[in-house]
């Protein structure tokens, strides 16, 4: 419902609700909990479960509502007054198909024709800014039974402690959902491999400390992962734990399965498992070594040495 005193700006419209609701205050007016100076564009905007209120300055009732858009805004939500703006040139740039406007080059990538790469002005820095971190892809790679999930999950803990943002990309979890159409052929694995590396490539880019753990056994598959971070925050980390000791511990019972000839093709008894030759980690294990807690610390103290745990 439209406030007393208040007629709504022409052009403006409501997608669901309070969603963009923009009303244009034509004389000074009380509303009982703020004041509007004269000429203001008053907005409610529902995000999620919270409903804002922000207002822009406009110099002209005859002010168009994308021009509104352009300029500074005192934004306000849940109480906390927020400075939302950018230039003219940005936000052309943004909208540069809006106006019939090529703002790239058309491309073809493998099957994919005519198609245009899209920039858009708050890109990787502004997001980095934003969480005080850098987005960056740490590979946890080793067999079956080396503890890869669990130093996953420490390391996100550990990582969550600092109020570091992480997603964890856990080989069999993705193959629950992304990747449920592909086997363990030599050729799947490699395109589960390939998904898995632009999916953790796209955490990267939105500024999240993206974690990977997964068997990836053939170090082509991991190289071309590693070559698609073309900024370098590419980590990889080599559980070196002897078969013989992933084989004893053998959490979900596959190696068993394997040695029985009921699982075909299983990393380290029937395919190979090709070890990393230049890693960044290297996590042994020996008689007396590291704790999985420890060796998440090391993870985090070579994020914190390299700058990643600041923007």
């Amino acid at each position: 419902m439209t406030p007393a005193g208040v007629r709504p700006l022409r052009g403006c419209y409501s997608s669901s609700g309070l969603d963009n609701l923009v009303f244009f205050a034509s004389s000074k007016m009380n509303s009982g909990l703020l004041n509007f100076p004269e000429s203001n564009v008053a907005g409610f905007h529902r995000r999620d479960k919270n409903v804002g209120l922000s207002f822009v300055n406009a110099k002209s009732p005859l002010l168009q509502p994308m021009k509104a858009t352009q300029d500074q805004r005192t934004d306000y939500m849940n109480g906390e007054a927020r400075k939302i703006g950018g230039s003219e040139e940005e936000f052309r740039d943004d909208c540069a198909g809006a106006y019939g406007k090529s703002n790239g080059i058309m491309s073809t990538v493998g099957n994919s024709t005519n198609i245009v790469w899209h920039e858009c002005s708050v890109g990787k820095h502004e997001r980095q800014k934003l969480l005080q971190q850098r987005g960056c892809v740490v590979w946890i790679t080793g067999l079956s039974g080396s503890g890869k999930s669990t130093l996953a999950c420490l390391l996100n803990r550990g990582l969550y402690k600092r109020e570091k943002v992480s997603y964890i990309l856990d080989g069999d979890n993705v193959r629950h959902g992304l990747n449920s159409d592909l086997s363990f052929k030599a050729e799947d694995r490699a395109e589960n491999i390939r998904r898995i590396g632009e999916v953790a490539k796209l955490f990267a880019d939105a500024g999240v400390i993206c974690i990977a753990s997964l068997i990836s056994p053939y170090r082509r598959d991991r190289d071309a992962c590693r070559a698609v971070m073309t900024d370098g925050n590419f980590i990889e980390v080599f559980l070196d734990v002897p078969l013989h000791v992933c084989e004893a511990r053998d959490p979900k019972g596959l190696y068993k399965l394997a040695r029985s000839g009921k699982i075909k093709g299983f990393t380290g008894i029937d395919d190979p498992y090709e070890p990393p030759l230049n890693s960044e980690i290297v996590l042994k294990h020996e008689e007396g070594s590291a704790s999985p807690f420890d060796m998440a610390e090391k993870v985090i103290l070579y994020l914190e040495e390299k700058g990643l745990l600041r923007a």
